[in-house]
């Protein structure tokens, strides 16, 4: 068997879910993921655990929040006047804007009336630690 290391080019099948069995995403019934391993192109707990299985292996590898998509940070959430968002946006709508230093950036409304608009710029699964099978599929190159 071929056992990945970093710098392998590897196609991967995934399913991820929350902690609590809801689902998030998966590779499933699509092309096998392709990445590089250890090159930073997924989330660093993933990109870690990948590096050492076997082609044709499975294994099911808990990422805590801090190695996925980080902790939720209260500094990033923001109340701003109601006239920052178009008319007919909802809770739970995402928006793409220009952050204080000109670049882009997506915000969810998690809050809304009238007068204020509540701005998440947390990325929607901050916080949260994430469950994965992974299958190695193949290393492309060896």
């Amino acid at each position: 068997m071929t056992e990945v290391k970093n710098g392998d080019v590897v196609r991967i099948h995934y399913t991820a879910t929350l902690a609590d069995g809801s689902a998030v995403d998966s590779s499933q019934g699509r092309e096998p993921l392709e990445l590089k391993v250890g090159a930073g192109e997924i989330i660093p707990g993933l990109d870690r655990e990948i590096s050492g299985m076997e082609v044709g292996e499975t294994n099911t590898v808990t990422v805590p929040a801090r190695e996925a998509y980080g902790s939720h940070d209260d500094a990033k959430v923001q109340t701003m006047p109601r006239s920052v968002v178009p008319e007919g946006v909802a809770v739970g709508t995402r928006l793409q804007g220009t952050g204080p230093d000109g670049q882009q950036m997506t915000v969810t409304v998690i809050g809304l009336d009238e007068n204020q608009v509540t701005l998440d710029a947390n990325h929607p699964l901050a916080g949260q630690d994430l469950v994965f099978d992974v299958t190695v599929v193949e290393v492309v190159n060896v």
